[in-house]
């Protein structure tokens, strides 16, 4: 059974103090019958006591606030797992059954979240594109792994050109992104032939190199198949979720997963940069440039709040000049 140690560092440094930083981690891997988590320490600068909780969606969840002054914010995640490999689908019923069984979803709470492709003007356009490689007299796994495929083929893998709100209409018309915008895009086609699909939030761990989505967290499906389960699907990288996927959190979309997030009062001006390093027993080799973060993002504008005194004193100034 592999074994995996996780380094994920995130580091907030601001151009000025800040306070009153409030924060939600969502960065604990998620325990089954195919992942035991050996340790974990999360230990956060100015050390804030962090409160946990169960979301909605069964993800534990960590919240802490930093109330003093500061310029740096540090959040450091040292987990070791163990994954087992999972058991594929045997897909013995016939096609018939298993999209009827689907179709009875429907009206499942436990699945209408999970369902729902949003109302998009690209429906029909996109239909249309997935007629000629996906069938109702295929069985759905075999539908699933055709449009896992088709989402690989058909998306450049690219950074820089997409943003966490990027809408899925967007990167449907720019065919590029990265792999939270291959989950969506995937998400979208699934639940719009009666998949239930949804998103998962965690870490690829690499066996060997050129694996898409190392160094940072990852993002990918997992789509309900009849009779069996829920089965993960990397579109970034074209292949089943196995025993090289950690999973941290699971939702909807990208929104519910969030790995760390959160509000502070004062300058708008910060920089963010995160760094995930994977040990698989025994460390690949790496050229000294990869411990540097992966992501680093840059904000140099202040974000001015509006509050609702502000929007009112702003409509009330419209209105007198009107």
């Amino acid at each position: 059974m592999p074994s995996y140690k996780i380094k994920h560092l995130t580091r907030y440094a601001y151009a000025a103090p800040v306070i009153d930083c409030a924060n939600q981690l969502m960065i604990y891997p998620l325990e089954d019958e195919r992942l035991e988590v050996k340790s974990q320490v999360v230990t956060v600068s100015l050390n804030p006591e962090i409160a946990f909780f169960t979301d909605y969606f069964g993800n534990q969840v960590g919240v802490f606030t930093v109330i003093k002054p500061h310029t740096e914010l540090l959040i450091e995640s040292n987990v070791e797992v163990v994954t087992t490999p999972i058991q594929f689908p045997m897909d013995e019923e016939t096609a018939e059954q298993q999209w009827q069984q689907l179709a009875s979803l429907s009206r499942d709470g436990a699945f209408m979240d999970f369902l729902d492709p949003h109302t998009s003007p690209l429906h029909e356009e996109i239909r249309t594109a997935l007629q000629g490689i996906i069938s109702g007299n295929e069985k759905p796994l075999k539908n699933a792994l055709v449009l896992s495929e088709y989402v690989n083929a058909n998306l450049a893998y690219e950074q820089g050109v997409t943003s966490v709100e990027t809408p899925t209409e967007e990167i449907w018309r720019l065919k590029a992104g990265v792999c939270q915008d291959f989950a969506h895009l995937l998400l979208f086609m699934l639940r719009l032939v009666g998949i239930p699909a949804r998103y998962v939030s965690g870490y690829v761990c690499p066996k060997e190199e050129g694996v898409r989505g190392a160094g940072a967290t990852h993002a990918w499906v997992e789509a309900y198949i009849p009779f069996y389960g829920w089965l993960g699907l990397d579109p970034t990288n074209n292949c089943i979720v196995n025993d090289g996927h950690v999973r941290m959190a699971i939702g909807r979309h990208f929104s519910d997963c969030t790995p760390i997030k959160g509000t502070y009062k004062g300058t708008g001006a910060h920089t963010l940069t995160v760094s995930v390093h994977i040990e698989n027993g025994k460390p690949l080799q790496r050229d000294p440039a990869t411990e540097a973060p992966i992501y680093v993002r840059e904000t140099t504008e202040p974000v001015v709040p509006v509050n609702s005194y502000r929007k009112y004193i702003t409509w009330a100034q419209q209105q007198q000049q009107q």
